[in-house]
């Protein structure tokens, strides 16, 4: 499944060096209650204007995410209502994660894998965490910015 909005792009200075063009949002975890705010997200009731939309909250599914190639991001949701960004250019070698499976944000080009819930690394060669990018909640929306 391909998941890419046409929206302006996120200027990165850092070149991805390739990947899989798929994009598979996973994750059937259970969802958990919350109703806090997270680090990276913030939440309000209704659209402000503030940022580029990026994606509606239902996009995202729970314990899973969904990569956006063109603003090269990458949104998660750990649990209901945690919403999270982070680069999707990793850390190894500068590629393009390719696909989000289970609680793992995955490169393709040689098996890093990053937490989704703050981009840890679970499995290297990659050392260096995904940084997190800022994104906010609006209403039904998620905001790059």
């Amino acid at each position: 499944m391909i998941a890419s909005v046409g929206v302006g792009g996120l200027a990165l200075a850092v070149a991805a060096c390739g990947g899989t063009d798929t994009v598979q949002p996973a994750g059937n975890a259970a969802p958990a209650e919350s109703s806090a705010p997270q680090a990276g997200a913030t939440q309000s009731s209704a659209p402000q204007g503030g940022g580029t939309a990026l994606a509606k909250t239902a996009d995202i599914p729970v314990g899973g995410g969904t990569i956006f190639k063109d603003q090269k991001i990458v949104v998660t949701q750990p649990t209901e209502g945690d919403f999270k960004a982070f680069s999707a250019t990793c850390t190894h070698q500068g590629c393009t994660v390719g696909s989000v499976e289970g609680d793992a944000i995955v490169c393709p080009c040689h098996g890093s894998q990053f937490a989704i819930a703050d981009g840890s690394v679970k499995n290297g060669p990659a050392e260096r965490p995904l940084p997190a990018q800022q994104i906010t909640v609006e209403g039904d929306q998620i905001m790059l910015g």
